[in-house]
């Protein structure tokens, strides 16, 4: 990992964290956005979450130096030129995805490994945008990617064996997927959030009690509607939609419920407002 070099597409909070993560765990990492005010909120992040894990003596300020000494900002994708393995943590849209890794195809060394964080969509569909798809691989992350410890290394139609033999994490645990709508863990959660949508918008039971009753009767850590607003209701509308388009099986057709709660803006955590009030 120390002679590696990362770059990675994308200054938004799973690409950050992403960076961080392979910064912290030796690796050289270039961070790219396509402006500097988005690259300007990215360093205070960053700075900022450091220097709280440095206050709670999670590491030392000397860490800290030294990750921060790992990592660079750029707007320009033609910096990520050298990179052994390139991480693109863009918005959650096929088209951009393509148009991303048609241009690092033809800017990045051939036998850099390219990998996608989507959470849902197609490896082999955005692979198609590459004169060289076999060396195009998923490398789903989770959020907060700093302190998760899963990987899914998600394997496109023409992923050759040796990249995916070659694209692990750092420091993540890997689990190995067949290109499939949602992959697992998305195609397992995001279906129980939109059943536990559905109880409260049917009157079944309160938000506070359905979060309480999965995180008391199956011990998860969280609640389904608390991690849907953690996730962003509008992430879980579009994997929900991938999988229904996908598949075209009912059992994955959005809840109306959760596309009236995306249509009105209230998308959870980030924008104060979803299942739950965030701004009290």
């Amino acid at each position: 990992m120390m002679d590696e070099r990362i770059a990675v597409i994308g200054a938004g909070t799973m690409g950050l964290d992403i960076a961080t993560a392979f910064a912290t765990a030796g690796a050289a990492v270039i961070v790219r956005d396509i402006n500097n005010n988005i690259i300007s909120a990215a360093k205070a992040r960053l700075e900022a979450s450091l220097e709280k894990r440095v206050a709670k003596g999670k590491m030392s300020g000397e860490e800290r130096s030294v990750i921060l000494s790992r990592m660079s900002f750029t707007t320009e994708l033609g910096d990520c030129k050298d990179a052994d393995l390139v991480v693109e943590a863009a918005v959650e849209r096929a088209d951009i995805k393509k148009q991303i890794f048609a241009q690092l195809d033809d800017i990045c060394r051939t036998d850099a490994i390219l990998a996608s964080n989507t959470s849902s969509i197609s490896i082999t569909d955005i692979a198609s945008a590459t004169k060289h798809p076999e060396r195009v691989v998923g490398m789903h992350f989770f959020n907060p990617a700093t302190v998760m410890k899963l990987t899914e290394l998600i394997r496109g139609v023409f992923t050759s064996d040796e990249v995916y033999a070659k694209a692990r994490a750092a420091g993540k645990i890997p689990v190995e997927v067949n290109e499939c709508p949602g992959f697992v863990v998305n195609r397992l959660l995001i279906p129980m959030i939109n059943e536990a949508i559905g109880l409260w918008a049917e009157g079944i039971a309160s938000r506070e009690d359905i979060d309480t009753a999965m995180k008391l009767g199956c011990n998860h850590p969280m609640g389904p509607l608390a991690l849907a607003d953690m996730i962003g209701l509008d992430v879980c509308l579009f994997i929900m939609d991938t999988l229904y388009t996908e598949t075209c099986d009912s059992k994955y057709r959005a809840h109306i419920k959760l596309r009236q709660l995306v249509r009105a803006g209230l998308m959870g955590r980030k924008t104060g407002r979803g299942i739950y009030d965030y701004t009290k």
